[in-house]
């Protein structure tokens, strides 16, 4: 495939075992959803639609945005499960809320010693002050961020096998991030379910090759002969992205897929993505939830309400100065870490999506990318990061096992297993302007026919990789 520019690979890493094609497909849940419903992404609850088998078909030579050959996964969800030691599935309440409580620990010791040592009394010079309380926000941002991912824990039930403690804990611990902890549970739970589904994926869902055009106001088949985008165009969309993504994502559904008129109870009639769509994590309304989930969503409100109450009140005692740098500033590094974590967990160029006719779970979970970021990721973000491909497949799996489970899950997903681990936490930040410049939107490959239109890879206009598909432009009549 020729390209603008030298096309860049990469070594993917592979095991030698080739999952057996033939074996059976069995229905595992990756996620507990709060209780089943053919909504929830409980694998047991899957249409059968979403574990078609689509091994026997035959697809052309299709292409990555790096230019590497891309196959689709052969293997199955009994594969997987098979291949883990049955003690990775294990829970365990106790260890679980030992992690908590050592995060709120390094929580409370920071914040206790910088209020303390921190002071004109032994520091006098302001600047010096000023950035140790710069550092101070950003490791609370850290610790802050671990305290997220074991509420994503208890979402997912891997936190302990106890769905009460589960959902106590997770609403606790989201509601003081200001995250609707049964809102989210839910979407996330339908993102695990259709993950890479252009239709119904809920999380960093990529935009189609009209829908950049339409955003940038060119035609469709112009995108192919554009200029380069300037990189401060990209350093700017990744500032916003960092900086009010998340919530704009709970409020618009910025990211996630804008079919709601399927809605199958009729919530969606007349709504889209978008400020005053109607879509969005907090109204019981939503086309994102069903009838039954109104309680949660409500409960969720009200945690997020108890804690803005909270807030309030230590504003106006301690002053809102000081809630700013101790809670608010700390609280835009937690955001960034999750905007950043979930957009480079799904977001790279080696990464295919899928339109509904070729998607299926298998080829869905493995349509992610573990990552490394050192220290940090393993030990205060519970090695989220670096684990993320064998949650897409179980989910339940508690993050302290997950090392031992992704290897073993190697071993059967061979070539299909993605990772970026080169430069360590260095390569992390640089993959997230990487991703902003070569992933711009997806579109199948060049001269793909039949099913081999479904398949949708990367593409840009910035002469990085393989270059957009050459679309003549429609005649006059």
């Amino acid at each position: 495939m020729a390209a603008n520019k030298p096309v860049q690979r990469r070594n993917l890493r592979s095991a030698a075992a080739e999952a057996d094609s033939s074996a059976s497909s069995a229905v595992v849940s990756p996620v507990d959803s709060p209780r089943p419903s053919a909504s929830s992404t409980s694998l047991s609850s899957l249409a059968s639609e979403d574990n078609k088998d689509l091994s026997q078909k035959q697809y052309p030579k299709l292409y990555d945005t790096y230019g590497n050959e891309f196959v689709p996964p052969d293997f199955t969800i009994k594969d997987i499960r098979d291949a883990i030691p049955k003690h990775c599935y294990e829970r365990s309440a106790i260890r679980s809320l030992a992690y908590v409580a050592r995060d709120i620990v390094y929580l409370s010791v920071t914040f206790y010693l910088w209020n303390k040592f921190v002071t004109l009394e032994y520091i006098p010079s302001k600047p010096v002050r000023a950035a140790l309380w710069f550092a101070y926000t950003f490791l609370q941002g850290l610790f802050g961020t671990g305290i997220w991912v074991m509420a994503h824990e208890c979402g997912h039930h891997a936190f302990s096998p106890y769905t009460k403690l589960n959902n106590f804990v997770g609403w606790i611990l989201h509601s003081s991030l200001l995250v609707p902890y049964f809102s989210w549970q839910l979407s996330h739970s339908k993102h695990h379910k259709a993950t890479g589904n252009m239709a119904r994926d809920m999380v960093f869902l990529p935009r189609t090759r009209e829908q950049h055009a339409t955003r940038i106001g060119r035609m469709v088949h112009e995108l192919s002969e554009l200029t380069e985008e300037a990189p401060i165009v990209t350093l700017i969309h990744l500032i916003g992205q960092q900086l009010i993504g998340w919530w704009n994502y709970l409020l618009t559904n910025v990211t996630g897929h804008n079919n709601h008129e399927r809605q199958r109870e009729g919530r969606g009639k007349g709504k889209k993505n978008g400020l005053f769509g109607g879509v969005n994590h907090f109204s019981p309304n939503s086309p994102i939830f069903e009838n039954r989930d109104v309680p949660y969503i409500i409960l969720s409100d009200i945690g997020i309400a108890l804690m803005i109450s909270i807030l309030v009140f230590c504003g106006k005692t301690f002053g809102w100065s000081n809630m700013l740098v101790w809670y608010f500033f700390p609280y835009m590094w937690v955001n960034h870490w999750l905007v950043a974590i979930t957009y480079l967990q799904h977001t790279d160029p080696s990464l295919p999506h899928y339109t509904e006719e070729e998607w299926n779970f298998v080829r869905g979970a493995a349509a992610t990318i573990d990552r490394e970021f050192g220290f940090i990721g393993r030990h205060l973000f519970h090695g989220i990061i670096e684990t993320h491909v064998l949650h897409h497949y179980v989910s339940t799996i508690p993050f302290y096992n997950a090392d031992e489970a992704t290897e073993a899950i190697k071993k059967v997903m061979g070539r299909h297993y993605r990772s970026d681990t080169r430069e360590g936490p260095i390569g992390f930040i640089k993959a997230m302007w990487r991703a902003a410049r070569w992933c711009q939107w997806v579109e199948p490959s060049e001269g793909a026919e039949g099913p081999a239109k479904g398949i949708l890879f990367f593409r840009n206009h910035n002469g990085l990789g393989v270059p957009p598909a050459k679309i003549p432009p429609p005649t006059s009549s």
